[in-house]
């Protein structure tokens, strides 16, 4: 029987998955840690987006270093932090060890996903960069499918603890893999010595920072994830007290985000066909918006099909919207020296938004006792991110021939000289 071996742009995307496993494998374990631990619902809110705390107050700082580490390297450490952090949360025996831990997770998670899109840029034809990317956008739909899937049956034989340990083991597994898959990174330039190695990175930094278009991607960034983690990341909590079982919730929690995997995959063979990147953005936000709607809304609290329906229908076609993004920001980087930058300054308003939007929809919940108007917190982010959208550049030509040197110019492919 052949033996089928992933390119190293797909070991990236796995080494992506892993990552998002570990975002993803608090929710199925929400129950069983409010019960052991006694946490509230808010409490569970701060717990399930703290591993965004990096990312809220490091991300451009992560991006900044992953750009001078190196991709490759960036990845390999991001996913010992991951192993290590995981192995010990296993230990945990108090609320407050798991906070501090999560947050640990989330600077390793932000040293595997920071440098991925251009690290898969280096690996892959100009030709092919889009398709790339949009499976790339997958990796956090499909890690937290997999993780909301496996994480009650794991819990079930070992107990949450196990879990922990289980992930510990496939991110050690996983950082061999690319180890041995993936190229290593080039060799870096003479490094700079104190004064010039700042004046490189603060240059670096006020390039990024005064471009328009990471701003506009960090924006947008923010007002899709804050969505996606609020509604998938409570979807157990409110299949169990639904009186659903632990293992049919996660189940279908794990659907609902794999859902979004066909969104990210859409995305890239639409832009690839030239589809305008607003156009999707535009669709992807107003069909989350109306499927908080229709999810939420007393109108649909007699109708759980409908609800379900309504869910699937916010994560697949919000899917469109991450994958689009990462195209984005491969392209309005204000230099190739500076994408991770870019991508670190969108995970620190994606990590802004998804490190508020769970504790609010939390307190939300309790205050009006029910789920029935988390759909206004989710909608407002959603108009948001359509009056960003009209600010976005108009569409560019959907292929180029010139070699991937061209890219940083931003200006259109057809005025390259």
């Amino acid at each position: 029987m052949r033996r089928v071996i992933l390119t190293p742009d797909l070991v990236v995307l796995a080494a992506g998955m892993v990552a998002a496993m570990h975002v993803g494998k608090l929710p199925p374990a929400l129950p069983v840690l409010r019960e052991a631990l006694g946490l509230s619902l808010i409490q569970a809110g701060f717990l399930l987006s703290l591993v965004q705390l990096a990312g809220m107050s490091l991300g451009l700082l992560i991006g900044l270093a992953a750009d001078n580490l190196g991709m490759r390297r960036s990845i390999l450490c991001g996913l010992a932090l991951l192993a290590s952090v995981s192995a010990l949360g296993g230990w945990a025996r108090e609320a407050s060890d798991l906070l501090w831990l999560r947050a640990l997770e989330g600077c390793g998670f932000l040293l595997v996903a920071l440098p991925a899109p251009g690290l898969i840029r280096r690996l892959v034809a100009p030709a092919q960069l889009n398709l790339r990317l949009g499976l790339w956008g997958c990796y956090m739909g499909s890690g937290t499918a997999l993780a909301l899937l496996c994480g009650p049956w794991v819990m079930a034989s070992f107990g949450w603890q196990g879990w922990w340990w289980t992930l510990a083991l496939l991110s050690l597994g996983m950082l061999l893999w690319v180890w041995r898959r993936v190229p290593a990174d080039p060799p870096k330039a003479p490094a700079h010595a104190g004064a010039d190695a700042l004046a490189e990175w603060l240059g670096r930094l006020r390039l990024t920072l005064t471009a328009r278009g990471p701003w506009l991607l960090a924006l947008l960034f923010a007002a899709y994830a804050s969505q996606w983690l609020t509604v998938i990341g409570f979807l157990p909590s409110i299949y169990a007290q639904a009186g659903i079982g632990t293992a049919l919730a996660g189940a279908l929690t794990a659907l609902a985000s794999a859902a979004n995997v066909l969104g990210n995959l859409a995305a890239g063979l639409l832009l690839q066909r030239g589809l305008s990147a607003r156009l999707l953005l535009g669709i992807g936000f107003l069909c989350m918006s109306l499927g908080t709607f229709g999810a939420f809304t007393p109108a649909s609290a007699e109708l759980p099909q409908l609800r379900y329906a309504a869910v699937l229908l916010f994560s697949a076609v919000g899917g469109l919207i991450p994958a689009t993004l990462f195209a984005q920001a491969v392209r309005l980087a204000p230099s190739e020296r500076s994408i991770a930058t870019t991508v670190g300054w969108m995970q620190q308003w994606s990590a802004l938004g998804q490190f508020c939007a769970p504790p609010l929809a939390g307190w939300l919940a309790v205050s009006v006792g029910g789920w029935h108007y988390t759909w206004l917190l989710t909608g407002g982010a959603s108009l948001l991110g359509l009056l960003l959208v009209a600010q976005l550049p108009a569409a560019r030509p959907a292929r180029c021939s010139r070699p991937p040197a061209c890219i940083p110019d931003r200006r259109p492919c057809g005025t390259r000289g």
